[in-house]
């Protein structure tokens, strides 16, 4: 494949249309600095496609576009066409001319275009995936590249291998698989997720559905075995009452009677405990001086210990050296009788190397002159042979040459009536073929307007069906949510009404008087509890506060309470407390604040007429939302509330505890019901408004679905997807017929010119045989008067020379024994000289070890006494020490016979302490139970305990398993949750929606496998196909190294990671001889340029680039490695073409046609071509210097 042309217009500073034809082997760009050589460089890689700026000298990719001069306008479009003749099919296509070209507007729209059709650049990249073209490829080479790839700047080292060996296609592919692999893994987990959501959800809908109808079965049986649990935990717990009052008054007489024992021991105990302090602390002094003696005894122990190990080792280090003088003494002697030996055997073999070298010169001096003579007829008859064979080989390409004119002249003449024959049949059919492609071409406009309009009616209603479908799920969220808290509400008010109208948890006063109508008494007076109203975040701690004022009725003066007194007598319906209106009338409540706390009063609301009766009730009363409890309140008589109602707490008291389910709920009873009622209606007519929204969306969704387009889509697609190919086929096939007329033309013509130059070149040739033959016959016959004499010398020369060989591997053998019994004697020398040493060395050891060891001796007699006198004094302090020990604790056990009665006394008090409070609460218990036993009753079944108090049980079940049923069922009520009308058309929808998921998964499963293996296959692949072309490359460079430079210098290429060869840095090793380079960066800057240049031609030779771009790169090169850089651009230009940038004079004369650039306008490059081969080099180089 070849560069054929190269079209800018609007790039760069090339404003005007310009054309180079790229069509010899070696083309030279020249000009002066500034005139836009370098611009059509840029304009070649822009083509190919470069994305980046910088890499073509710009600060935005929009600067390519000619940005006008004084005297022109910026243009408009920035357009470069580059064709490429396909004639080896490097290029996967069927077309053997390939144009692509580029274009940039100014509105920032780009295109891009294979041989005249728009295209994507991924198509163009794909196009020239590992032919060794390509933007960032190794065949575009810059001055400043060379250090880019010597350095290895963003890989691109490792990037011009990948390029050459073929495997950047198996990394692309890796990549958009990796790419391809993850999306799919997104897909996998998504769907999952949906998957799991909708299962949770499916599993939900399918209760629903069945739960209804046992809903009520369960309450009915709840409510029946909770009224018989009411009868048997009612008559248990007063049972269990009046026996805990009986233990409980027994056990209050044995707690004061241990009281008294306890205080009577605790005397006598302190008595005795004084006492002993004395003892134990003699016991104390005795204990320390003995510590403190056994410490020192065990630091003379261990020393004396670790004398006696130095010792041993000196002994055991004496005898080792003593046996190694002995050893040592007895090679001396061995070494010195070898020494004698090998002195004898040397000077005898040292004469008999003597007597061979003078019979070796004897042999040399006749093989001489031997060889003079028979050189000087060798020359003479080789002269008249080369002769001989030079007349021949003119002889046989002379009738070769003949044979081959005669071949090509009756081939051509064949060639000439088959071109003629093609021509008149493709002629006829190109008219055909542009008939059928205007056909196509109306085609294909239609059907492709046809598809549009599908595919965005399509889009719009896949666009509207998501969001309606989002907004189905939001409001099935909404309606869930809106539904659970109206049924909350409505409980709540259920509950609460029934305790107003009721009167639950009031007294019977209470009840008699809000039910009574008399003329004496209003029973619509108001309770205090009715009166106010709290937030619900604070009405538990206000209510705590408040309880026992809440069942007092505020009546307006003394004569109402008066009157509701007497009634309450005269109907002995028990006793009812009254706050008076009329004595807060002038009451002013004091202001009382403390840090981080809320005033109560602040939080109630109320009537005004009612405001000082609780501004008096609240007074410094506080909220604090701090849970812990505060260690002192300040001076006065505050009252501080915890916001969740867990404590009050006062100066001097606090209470607290857990809070109960009902607490909260009596305060503003009233009040909450329309606060209740409210809120109720309002969720209402929330739910109405949802649920219209819910089934108008559905109705649209399922309107949506109906529409779907995309089989008519697909239907189209095939349609103008068939009509393109048949287009491009023809477009194809017209195009390869018209070309084929031209060509043959054009051949035609050229085979007729041919077939005359063949038959005036036999004529000639002719004549020149015949004179040929006469001077081969001279020659031969004076070639057999010389080979005689020849001969008979040659075999006398033969013979001295295997003479003088056979005495010179003799005396060789000589040198070599002598040699060997030479170093022998020296090594034993050597090893004499050793051994001595060593016993000199060994006997002054063993001479200081055994001073050392009568010193170790006498220390550790001394150290022996001393540990004879410690151990008799440790006797002695061990015995005083046993004395006191008995003494101490004789005393201290008959301590511990009165601390263990004391305790067991204490434990016997705390025991009896223990049983009164477990009875007492369990006393209290009992009533609490019994209460909460008729509270739950009345809430929940709105029952009265009185009235069923006197029944029996009318199952017959044990307490234990009816109050377990009980439990079971309330928990089952509790948690039962609520019941979903639409549960059934949801479950059938969203199963249905399950299932088509459910098969979406398996076959991203299928996908995600078949991409996993796919990368696994590149890897393997693309592995094996670097490192074969890893190596071939590396014998490459170091045979281009070596013609650059010289045969003896190194060079070489390493993998630095071998296990990971794909994504390895490459290194570069380049040592010219007499230098030792640690890093490349050291060589000077032609020996970089000569290395990189010895890389790109190792990377040619592995996997040549149909063309090679050098911008400058000879720049920084002498004229001797010029020489070397020129010769090896026309070694290569048989396979590639070069285009070289250059300033150089030298290079310019080397290249077959110069393109020089000028700028005859200031701002607007051009070009003129130049053909250097109309010229001798030495004429055009002077020329140029000129």
């Amino acid at each position: 494949m070849r560069l054929k042309q190269l079209e800018i217009k609007g790039f760069k500073s090339f404003a005007n249309e310009t054309v180079i034809n790229f069509n010899e082997d070696v083309i030279g760009i020249v000009g002066p600095n500034g005139s836009g050589k370098s611009n059509i460089v840029d304009a070649i890689r822009w083509v190919l496609g470069e994305q980046k700026s910088r890499e073509l000298r710009l600060d935005q990719m929009s600067s390519v576009i000619f940005n006008g001069t004084k005297r022109r306008k910026a243009g408009g479009v920035a357009q470069v066409c580059l064709t490429f003749e396909n004639t080896k099919n490097l290029l996967p296509t069927e077309y053997n001319t390939v144009a692509i070209t580029r274009m940039l507007y100014r509105s920032g729209e780009s295109e891009y275009r294979l041989n005249g059709v728009p295209c994507r650049l991924k198509d163009i990249t794909s196009l020239f995936l590992d032919t060794g073209i390509g933007s960032n490829s190794y065949a575009i080479i810059a001055l400043g590249m060379v250090d880019d790839i010597l350095s290895d700047k963003d890989n691109s080292r490792r990037r011009m291998f990948e390029q050459a060996a073929g495997v950047s296609k198996y990394k692309v592919r890796k990549r958009e698989t990796l790419n391809k692999l993850k999306n799919t893994s997104d897909d996998l987990e998504r769907v999952e997720d949906l998957l799991f959501e909708i299962n949770n959800n499916l599993k939900s809908l399918e209760k629903q559905a069945k739960r209804t109808q046992r809903y009520f079965e369960l309450k009915a049986k709840y409510k029946d075995y909770s009224t018989n649990l009411a009868i048997l935990k009612i008559s248990s717990l007063k049972e269990r009452q009046n026996e805990l009052r009986k233990k409980l008054e027994t056990e209050e007489g044995h707690y004061r009677q241990y009281e008294v024992e306890i205080s009577k021991l605790e005397s006598a105990l302190e008595r005795e405990r004084k006492d002993n302090l004395d003892k134990e602390k003699a016991l104390s002094d005795r204990q320390r001086e003995l510590n403190n003696l056994v410490g020192n005894i065990r630091g003379m122990e261990n020393d004396k210990r670790m004398y006696q190990q130095k010792q041993q080792f000196l002994e055991e280090n004496q005898s080792k050296l003593t046996e190694d003088i002995r050893n040592t003494k007895a090679r001396i002697q061995q070494l010195e009788q070898d020494i004698e030996y090998y002195r004898s055997e040397l000077n005898q073999e040292k004469r008999l190397e003597t007597t061979l070298e003078e019979g070796l010169t004897a042999a040399e001096e006749k093989l001489a002159a031997i060889r003079k003579s028979h050189g000087a007829l060798k020359e003479g008859l080789d002269e008249v042979v080369a002769r001989q064979q030079a007349l021949e080989r003119q002889a046989f390409e002379l009738e070769k040459q003949k044979a081959i004119n005669t071949n090509q002249a009756e081939s051509n003449q064949n060639n000439l009536e088959r071109y003629t024959q093609e021509i008149e049949q493709r002629s006829k059919e190109v008219g055909g073929l542009r008939e059928k492609m205007n056909v196509l071409e109306a085609e294909e406009r239609q059907k492709s307007e046809a598809l549009a309009n599908l595919a965005r009616a399509e889009e719009e209603r896949q666009e509207r069906l998501q969001q309606a479908e989002a907004e189905l799920e939001e409001l099935t969220k909404k309606m869930t949510r809106v539904n659970r808290e109206m049924d909350a509400k409505r409980n709540e008010y259920k509950l609460t009404k029934s305790m107003v109208e009721n009167l639950e948890g009031f007294p019977e006063s209470i009840r008699f008087l809000s039910t009574t109508k008399s003329s004496e008494w209003d029973k619509d007076t108001p309770l205090l509890s009715d009166l106010i109203y709290v937030k619900e975040e604070y009405r538990v701690a206000i209510e705590n506060y408040l309880e026992p004022y809440l069942n007092y009725y505020v009546v307006p003066n003394m004569e109402a309470a008066y009157r509701a007194i007497q009634l309450l007598s005269k109907t002995q319906k028990g006793k009812a407390n009254f706050f008076l209106l009329d004595a807060f009338h002038d009451y002013v409540a004091p202001m009382a604040l403390l840090p981080d706390t809320t005033r109560a009063i602040d939080l109630v609301e109320t009537d005004p007429a009612y405001r000082n009766l609780c501004s008096y009730l609240l007074e410094k009363v506080l909220l604090t939302v701090k849970e812990e409890i505060q260690h002192q309140l300040p001076e006065g008589d505050f009252v501080l509330l915890s916001q969740s109602g867990r404590y009050i707490q006062r100066r001097y008291s606090v209470s607290g505890g857990s809070i109960g389910l009902f607490e909260g709920k009596k305060i503003g009873r009233k009040k909450n019901l329309e606060v209740l009622d409210s809120a109720i209606k309002k969720l209402e007519r929330e739910e109405n408004r949802l649920s219209t929204e819910f089934y108008s969306l559905k109705s649209k969704i399922e309107g949506l679905k109906a529409q779907r387009t995309p089989s008519q889509i697909q239907q189209e697609q095939a349609v103008l997807n068939r009509l393109m190919q048949e287009k491009a086929a023809l477009g194809s096939r017209l195009e390869n017929f018209e070309s084929f007329i031209r060509e043959a033309d054009d051949k035609r013509a050229a085979i007729e010119r041919a077939v005359q130059k063949l038959e005036e070149s036999n004529l000639g040739i002719e004549a020149a045989l015949k004179e040929k033959n006469k001077e081969v016959a001279a020659v031969k016959d004076q070639i057999a008067n010389t080979d005689v004499n020849f001969r008979q010398v040659a075999e006398e020369m033969s013979e001295a020379s295997s003479v003088f060989n056979n005495k010179n591997i003799e005396f060789v053998r000589q040198q070599n024994k002598v040699s060997s019994f030479q170093r022998e004697l020296s090594f034993r020398e050597k090893q004499l000289e050793e051994a001595r040493s060593t016993v000199a060395s060994n006997q002054t050891n063993l001479e200081r070890s055994a001073e050392e060891v009568k010193a170790i001796q006498d220390s550790t007699d001394t150290l022996e006494k001393q540990l004879q006198e410690a151990y008799a004094q440790r006797k002695e302090k061990e015995s005083l020490l046993t004395e006191a020990e008995q003494n101490y604790f004789q005393a201290r056990g008959g301590i511990n016979e009165q601390e263990d009665k004391l305790r067991k006394l204490n434990k016997q008090r705390q025991d009896a302490q223990v049983l009164v409070n477990n009875l007492k609460d369990k006393t209290n218990d009992l009533k609490f139970e019994i209460s909460s036993v008729a509270q739950r009753l009345r809430i929940e079944f709105n029952i009265d305990i009185n009235t069923i108090i006197n029944e029996e049980a009318s199952v017959e079940i044990p307490q234990e398993e009816l109050e377990m049923k009980v439990e079971r069922l309330r928990g089952r009520l509790e948690n039962y949750g609520e019941i979903n009308p639409m549960a059934v058309e949801a479950y059938d929808e969203m199963k249905e929606r399950y299932e088509s998921i459910t098969l979406q998964r398996d076959d991203i499963l299928k996908a995600k496998q078949s991409l996993e293996d796919t990368i696994k296959e590149i890897e393997e692949t693309a592995t094996a196909q670097f490192l074969e072309a890893f190596e071939k490359a590396r014998l490459f460079f170091i045979d281009v190294f070596r013609s650059l430079f010289t045969e003896d210098d190194n060079c070489d290429l390493i993998l630095v990671d071998p296990s990971d060869p794909l994504e390895s840095k490459i290194e570069i090793v380049a040592k010219p001889k007499g230098k030792r380079p640690q890093t490349i960066n050291q060589l000077s800057g032609g020996e970089k340029t000569l290395t990189a240049t010895a890389l790109l031609f190792a990377l040619y030779l592995l996997k040549p680039a149909p063309f090679c771009i050098f911008d400058e790169v000879d720049a920084p090169l002498d004229d001797a490695n010029i020489e070397k850089f020129n010769k090896i651009i026309k070694k290569f230009s048989k396979d590639s073409q070069f285009i070289i940038v250059t300033h150089n004079k030298l290079t310019m004369a080397a290249v077959d046609t110069i393109y020089g650039v000028y700028m005859a306008e200031q701002g607007v490059s051009g070009v003129s071509p130049v053909d250097f081969r109309d010229f001798e080099h030495t004429t055009s180089f002077e020329v140029v210097g000129n």
